[in-house]
């Protein structure tokens, strides 16, 4: 498995802001307004995967237990997927606030903007936790004159 680059998510948040937009501008006035409950649980996502990164990242250089190599590989596997979800949801919720950019003297839009934003900034530290994890996923490497790695 090769580590996410930053612009296949880029290319992904981009493609999936213009399929929003493209949506949007069909469908926008039979929708819902757009809810808040994203917000909080992409952060709640970001905080644990940051979390996770830091302890997973100290235990691969010898502070704690030892991490079985599964276990990494797993968190390397969530760490990709999720930066790639991450930067799908926000570029859908960067879509909506392009879309609803142009009205927002209405009381509407201007909620759905604000939901949009939201949104938008908790999906960007999400990909950012995930960048983090998968980051963390990786085994130190060491000078032959160091020494073996850490067990």
């Amino acid at each position: 498995m090769k580590p996410t680059r930053w612009p296949t998510l880029i290319l992904l948040a981009a493609g999936a802001a213009v399929l929003a937009w493209l949506l949007l501008r069909q469908t926008y006035s039979v929708l819902p307004p757009l809810p808040w409950t994203g917000v909080p649980a992409l952060l709640l996502l970001a905080i644990a995967e940051a979390w996770i990164g830091r302890n997973l990242r100290l235990r691969l250089r010898g502070r704690g237990r030892p991490v079985p190599p599964i276990a990494v590989a797993r968190m390397a596997v969530l760490a990709k997927a999720t930066s790639l979800a991450a930067a799908l949801v926000g570029g859908l919720a960067a879509g909506f606030l392009l879309y609803v950019a142009g009205s927002l003297d209405k009381a509407a839009y201007r909620a759905d903007a604000y939901a949009a934003i939201g949104t938008f900034v908790s999906a960007a530290l999400l990909v950012l936790a995930a960048l983090y994890l998968e980051f963390g996923c990786r085994i130190p490497t060491q000078d032959r004159k160091d020494g073996p790695p850490p067990r």
